[in-house]
């Protein structure tokens, strides 16, 4: 079997399992809130934290770790009652819709979990609403063919500069907007802190064949993630709501093993591909904490 198609399996396999600068000031009602008597994490596998050891809750194929930037949060704060709703694929329509997963099982509407006395939300959501998934299979499958080149920039644009993950970007911040909407009407007097993701590649080159993405594709899907982030940190502020930058170069898929946060198509610790690891669910969670006005837990070295 060749190594393209090799890639490509390996990471159709993970996604099929998990569908898969600086921290934001605090808005005041952070640091005057409760944050600690009732916490529900709300998000996708970039929150869950698949294939991280050691994994747990009901149902299984959500693929929840304990070591998850929730997890993180919760512990450091001391939180009282603490309800992680995360699940690995999710979009934002599962936030108040069941989410179908394996063997005929489902996850309840991660909204569920919200309470009018819940006082902390952690949203990290919009990646799958992007499409991470579909972005990341197409992108490897056209490496083959150009590997130099940009062939999946080609595939996303056209000759009259229209973008089609542009286009989605902008569904994507609507969409988070009305979760955060509805976060604030079930949950009225909790703060709310929305998650950014940890950078997957670098700024450009890449790691081609290691991670088969075509080398002048790199810096436009790092854009593109990029303008991710900041199409959350809009909609955060404009909720009143905390964002939370987990932004720093250095710790991508291309980087070296210790150095990692998210793990390539190859992993080479537990982790799901493409997937944040133990150290990077860490770094996040140490982010959120201190985002939110408390003293952030030591990161993992």
């Amino acid at each position: 079997m060749s190594p393209d198609r090799t890639a490509r399996r390996v990471v159709a396999a993970a996604l099929g399992l998990a569908g898969a600068v600086t921290v934001a000031a605090a808005p005041a009602q952070a640091a005057d809130s409760d944050l600690t008597s009732r916490y529900v994490a709300l998000g996708d596998s970039f929150t869950a934290g698949p294939l991280i050891p050691d994994q747990y809750g009901d149902p299984v194929f959500c693929l929840r770790s304990r070591k998850n930037y929730p997890n993180v949060v919760a512990r450091a704060l001391g939180v009282a009652d603490f309800q992680d709703a995360s699940c690995s694929g999710a979009t934002t329509e599962h936030m108040t819709d069941p989410q179908e997963l394996p063997l005929g099982t489902e996850n309840d509407p991660q909204f569920d979990a919200l309470t009018e006395d819940t006082t902390l939300v952690t949203l990290g959501v919009g990646g799958n609403d992007l499409g991470f998934g579909e972005i990341l299979l197409t992108c490897v499958g056209l490496s083959a063919i150009d590997p130099t080149g940009d062939p999946c920039r080609t595939y996303y644009t056209d000759g009259d500069g229209g973008d089609r993950l542009a286009d989605r970007l902008d569904e994507t911040g609507a969409e988070v907007a009305e979760v955060l909407a509805g976060i604030r009407e079930r949950s009225p007097d909790a703060t709310v802190a929305v998650v950014g993701y940890l950078q997957i590649l670098p700024e450009s080159q890449g790691c081609w064949p290691v991670v088969p993405i075509a080398e002048e594709d790199v810096a436009y899907l790092d854009r593109t993630q990029t303008r991710l982030n900041e199409t959350l940190a809009k909609e955060a502020a404009n909720a009143d709501a905390v964002f939370v930058d987990v932004f720093e170069r250095g710790h991508d898929v291309c980087s070296a093993r210790d150095d990692k946060w998210v793990e390539g198509i190859f992993p080479t610790k537990p982790a799901a591909p493409v997937h944040p690891n133990e150290t990077g669910m860490a770094e996040a969670g140490a982010r959120v904490v201190e985002a939110l006005g408390g003293a952030a837990p030591a990161p993992l070295v």
